[in-house]
C-alpha cells in the first residue's frame, strides 16, 4: 500500500491525528463500561441485586455487556485449550490415541452434565460470592467452544502439505519455528471461521449456562440468556422479542469490530501460488490504518510477536531423520497397558457408582433412549449435508458474497432453540402432533452450521491455482464437485461433520424437551432423560446418561468420522 493511495496515513504518520483521538476515546469509552458492568462479578450472593433479572428492557444493555464478557472470556480459554491440547494430539502419536477419543466424548457431553459436577466446585473456589456461578458459567460457555475449535486446529495440524513441511524442514527450521511460521499460519483459515461457530455456538447454550438449575437449587446470573429463561417462564413474548433484538445488535457489533477484521487478515494465509483477487478492506482496518498510534502499537505487537515465532527454540533435542515415525514397541506395550488399565478403572468406577442406585432396567433404558436420539442425529446430519454443502461452496469460493452472509450466519447460528419453544409448542399442542418427530427440528440448530462454517472455510482456502486448472481443462458439473471441489474441502467437512454430530447429541438436551410456561413436551430420547435427571438432581441418572451418550458418540466417530477423517489426510491434501 503506497502513501499516494491513502495521502491521509501519509500525512498522519508522525503525530497523532484526529482519527487517534476518535479511536483512543471508543477504546476507554468501552473499556469503562465493561468495568463498571463488570463490578457485578463481585458482588455476594446475599445481595439480590446480584442474581436477580428484571424484564424491563432497559436492563438489556448492561446484559447483554455481562453475556459477552462470559463468552469472550470462555473464548479466550477455548483457544488456549486449542493451542495446547489439538497440537498435543497432533504430535504425538501415543498421546493421539486417548486425547482424541476423549475429545470425541466432552464434545458430546450435554452442558448440564458439566454443569452438574461443576457447580460445586467454582462456588466452594469462591464461597458466598457471585464470582463462582460467574466461573460455573463461563466454563459452561467454554464446552460449548472448545471442540470444534480444537478439531479444526488438528485437522490442520495433520494435512499439512507435504511439499511445505520438507521445504521448512529444508531451510532447517526448528519444531519451535515450523510450527509458528508454517503450521500455525496454515490453520489460521479454518480456525477463524471455527471461532465465529464457537461464539455462535456459546450464544445457543446461553440460556442453559446463565440460568443455572441443579437440584433444588437456581442461579440467574444477569444475561440474555437468564433474561431470555425468565421470559419463556412468564410467557412474555414481547420480552422474548427484545432479547432476539438484543443479540442481533451483539452479534453484528462484533462481527464488525472483530471477526470481518479477522476473515480479511486471513485471507493471506490461503495456499495458493497463484494471486487470487484482493477483496477490499472492512471499514474498521481502513479505520485503523488512518490512526497513528494505534498503527504503530499494533506493528510494534506483531514485529515482538512475531520475533518469538520465529525464535530458533529446540523445545526437544534434535532426531534423526526416520527416527521420528519409528516408536519403540516396548514403550507402545506399556503405554497401551496404561490406557487399558484406566478405561477399566475409568467403568469399574462408573458402574459402582450407577450400580448403588439404578438396576440393569435403568441401563437399558437409557440404552433405548439413546437410539431414539441416535436416530434423530443421523436424519439430521444427513440432512443438514444436502443442503449445506453447496451453499456452503458457494459462499466460500464468493468472498463478496461471505462477508455479507457472515453476519447472518452467525445470527442464526446463534439463535437459541429455545426462543422457537413458544411457536412449536402451539403447534404441536394445536394440531395434536408427534413430539418425537416434531420436536426433532430443533436439534437442527445445533448441527448445520457446524457444517456450513467449515465448508465456507474449505472452499475460502481451496487453492485458486486448482481452480484456474480445472477451469482451463474446462472441468465442470458433477465431474468438477467429485474431482475437485469435494476432495478439496473434504478435510473440513469432516471436521464439521464430527462437531456437528457432537453438538446435535449436545442439543439434544435442548431439543427434547421444550416448555412454554406451564405446557410441557417431552420426546423420547437421551437428551431428555439427562435434562429430568438434572431437574431432578439424580446424579446417578446424570453418570447413566451421560456415559451412554458417550458410547454411542465413540461408536458413532469410530466406525464411520474417524475412518474418513484418515482417508482425508492419506488422500485428499495438496501434498
Amino acid at each position: 500500500m503506497s502513501d499516494t493511495a491513502y495521502p491521509a496515513i501519509a500525512a498522519g504518520r508522525r503525530w497523532p491525528n484526529l482519527w487517534d483521538a476518535a479511536a483512543l476515546l471508543c477504546v476507554f469509552g468501552m473499556l469503562i463500561a465493561v468495568a463498571n458492568v463488570a463490578r457485578g462479578t463481585f458482588a455476594p450472593l446475599s445481595n439480590p441485586e446480584a442474581v436477580t433479572i428484571s424484564l424491563d428492557p432497559a436492563h438489556l444493555p448492561a446484559y447483554a455487556v455481562r453475556t459477552t464478557l462470559r463468552m469472550f472470556a470462555a473464548l479466550l480459554a477455548s483457544l488456549l485449550f486449542t493451542f495446547t491440547y489439538a497440537t498435543f494430539a497432533a504430535k504425538s502419536r501415543r498421546a493421539r490415541l486417548i486425547l482424541i477419543p476423549v475429545l470425541d466424548i466432552l464434545q458430546s457431553v450435554p452442558i448440564l452434565g458439566f454443569l452438574s459436577f461443576t457447580v460445586v466446585f467454582f462456588m466452594s473456589l469462591f464461597p458466598g460470592s457471585v464470582l463462582g456461578v460467574e466461573l460455573a458459567a463461563i466454563f459452561a460457555i467454554f464446552t460449548s467452544q472448545a471442540w470444534n475449535m480444537a478439531f479444526s486446529m488438528y485437522q490442520s495440524l495433520v494435512t499439512v502439505p507435504g511439499d511445505l513441511d520438507e521445504a521448512a524442514r529444508s531451510f532447517r527450521l526448528t519444531a519451535w519455528q515450523r510450527f509458528w511460521r508454517l503450521e500455525v499460519p496454515f490453520a489460521v483459515p479454518g480456525l477463524v471461521w471455527n471461532t465465529m461457530m464457537s461464539m455462535s455456538g456459546g450464544w445457543f447454550f446461553v440460556v442453559a449456562s446463565e440460568a443455572i438449575s441443579v437440584g433444588n437449587t437456581t442461579w440467574k446470573l444477569p444475561g440474555i440468556g437468564s433474561y431470555v429463561a425468565l421470559a419463556l417462564e412468564k410467557r412474555d413474548i414481547v420480552a422474548v422479542g427484545w432479547a432476539i433484538l438484543a443479540m442481533l445488535v451483539v452479534i453484528l457489533a462484533y462481527d464488525q469490530l472483530l471477526f470481518r477484521p479477522l476473515v480479511a487478515w486471513s485471507a493471506k494465509f490461503r495456499f495458493e501460488t497463484t494471486a487470487s483477487a484482493a477483496a477490499a478492506d472492512p471499514w474498521l482496518l481502513a479505520l485503523l490504518r488512518r490512526t497513528h498510534l494505534l498503527r504503530v502499537a499494533g506493528e510494534w505487537l506483531g514485529g515482538r510477536l512475531a520475533a518469538i515465532g520465529g525464535a530458533p527454540l529446540r523445545l526437544l533435542p534434535a532426531r534423526r531423520r526416520g527416527v521420528r515415525g519409528q516408536a519403540s514397541r516396548l514403550g507402545d506395550a506399556i503405554w497401551a497397558v496404561l490406557l487399558a488399565a484406566a478405561v477399566a478403572l475409568a467403568v469399574w468406577r462408573i458402574v459402582t457408582f450407577v450400580s448403588g442406585a439404578l438396576a440393569w432396567p435403568d441401563v437399558a433404558e437409557a440404552f433405548v433412549l439413546g437410539c431414539f436420539t441416535m436416530l434423530r442425529v443421523g436424519v439430521l446430519m444427513v440432512l443438514a449435508s444436502a443442503i449445506w454443502v453447496p451453499i456452503g461452496v458457494w459462499i466460500g469460493l464468493r468472498p463478496y458474497w461471505a462477508r455479507r452472509v457472515q453476519p447472518l450466519a452467525q445470527f442464526l447460528a446463534a439463535f437459541p432453540a429455545n426462543l422457537l419453544f413458544p411457536v412449536f409448542v402451539v403447534v404441536i399442542v394445536r394440531y395434536a402432533l408427534n413430539v418425537d418427530i416434531w420436536l426433532t427440528p430443533l436439534m437442527v440448530l445445533g448441527t448445520q452450521w457446524y457444517i456450513l462454517f467449515n465448508v465456507i472455510a474449505g472452499a475460502a482456502a481451496f487453492p485458486g491455482d486448482l481452480r484456474e486448472a480445472a477451469a482451463n481443462f474446462r472441468v465442470g458439473g458433477w465431474l468438477w464437485w467429485r474431482r475437485v471441489i469435494l476432495p478439496g474441502i473434504f478435510p473440513y467437512y469432516v471436521t464439521g461433520a464430527i462437531t456437528a454430530s457432537g453438538g446435535s447429541w449436545n442439543a439434544a438436551i435442548v431439543a427434547e424437551v421444550a416448555a412454554w410456561g406451564d405446557q410441557k413436551l417431552t420426546a423420547h430420547g437421551l437428551g431428555a432423560y439427562i435434562a429430568a435427571a438434572t431437574d431432578a438432581g439424580n446424579t446417578a441418572q446424570i453418570v447413566l446418561g451421560v456415559t451412554v451418550m458417550s458410547v454411542f458418540v465413540l461408536l458413532f466417530n469410530r466406525v464411520l468420522w474417524r475412518p474418513l477423517y484418515a482417508y482425508a489426510g492419506r488422500r485428499l491434501t495438496f501434498a
